[in-house]
């Protein structure tokens, strides 16, 4: 079974063979720690998630039992509260999300046949409202925002591993393509800070054909870098960027499923290892909301299984956000 997974001004070429420990927080703890929030409602796995102000709408995925749904839930972050929100168009799993011009949009994924689709659709108060397909269909790789443009990278199309790299324009809600990431990937993370679209980790064949490819797209430059790589490599995992410019990826799965939580941090352009998940998934969302990375659903063990746990871990303490 297919699995997805969701997510700066630099351009770097180089290794790094593991993450340093993450420094201690201001009043001299250990550093930034994992919360545990309320479940969600339902538990399901390969979930497309992402933030608009400071909602998180959860998408799509797997229920335990097999079926492919349609099912969104809202996590508010401000009160730790979740509601329902308005069901997709159509059941996907593996699906792609990114707020763009503080809309939640959702692309692709797969059908419950297991046919990647097109399909594309914002969310518009108590509706989804759909928006141009993209050009081909596309599951399983990660959409990523930046300024309003949405860039869904890698994953899987028509023809198997995707090469090319599709662009909305969501002001004139039209496609592009562009160069796809040099690392051709499924189940992979990504995120975006500045104007730097991020790839992270994914796999190539399998769960056994996990890779630490960490790659940078510069959208003002069209061109892109290799940085230095994941220090655990896997897929499955999804990765969001904090305000404060790190770009952090979390949990996957090879044999079994990581705990691993690592940042990059764009500034100093190395990795360093947070604190483990507590509950480890593939499968999941991961989304910030200013400082505070939130991680929604998943599969706590490689295969189908289906999680709602919902925790969150405060990163404030390693840098502060532009104005």
């Amino acid at each position: 079974m297919r699995r997805l997974i969701v997510l700066v001004a630099v351009l770097a070429v180089g290794a790094c063979t593991g993450g340093s420990p993450a420094p201690p927080g201001p009043d001299g703890t250990d550093g930034p720690r994992w919360r545990r929030l309320a479940d969600a409602p339902s538990e399901r796995t390969e979930v497309a998630a992402a933030a608009a102000g400071t909602d998180i709408a959860v998408v799509g995925g797997y229920q335990g039992s097999g079926p492919t749904v349609s099912t969104v839930e809202i996590l508010d972050t401000a009160t730790g509260q979740w509601r329902q929100g308005p069901d997709l168009p159509q059941a996907v799993n593996h699906a792609m999300a990114a707020s763009v011009n503080g809309e939640v949009h959702v692309f692709g994924g797969y059908l419950d046949s297991q046919t990647p689709t097109a399909a594309a659709y914002r969310l518009d108060g108590p509706a989804w409202v759909p928006v141009a397909p993209m050009p081909a269909g596309r599951a399983a790789g990660t959409a990523v925002a930046v300024g309003g443009s949405v860039y869904v990278a890698g994953g899987i199309g028509p023809d198997g591993l995707a090469n090319d790299m599709f662009v909305y324009d969501a002001g004139a809600d039209r496609w592009s393509t562009a160069p796809g990431p040099p690392t051709r990937r499924e189940h992979l993370g990504g995120a975006g800070f500045g104007a730097i679209v991020y790839t992270v980790g994914g796999r190539a064949s399998g769960v056994s054909g996990i890779l630490s490819a960490f790659e940078a797209y510069d959208t003002a430059t069209r061109t892109w870098a290799r940085l230095p790589d994941l220090p655990t490599p896997r897929g499955g995992l999804a990765a969001s960027a904090t305000c404060n410019g790190l770009v952090v990826a979390v949990g996957g799965e090879a044999r079994s499923t990581f705990p691993e939580a690592e940042a990059f941090d764009t500034r100093t352009r190395t990795w360093s290892s947070l604190p483990e998940l507590p509950t480890p998934r593939h499968g999941l969302g991961v989304v910030a909301v200013g400082t505070t990375l939130y991680t929604l659903a998943g599969g706590p063990r490689p295969g189908l299984h289906v999680s709602a746990a919902t925790e969150a871990i405060d990163l404030g303490s390693r840098g502060t956000c532009p104005s």
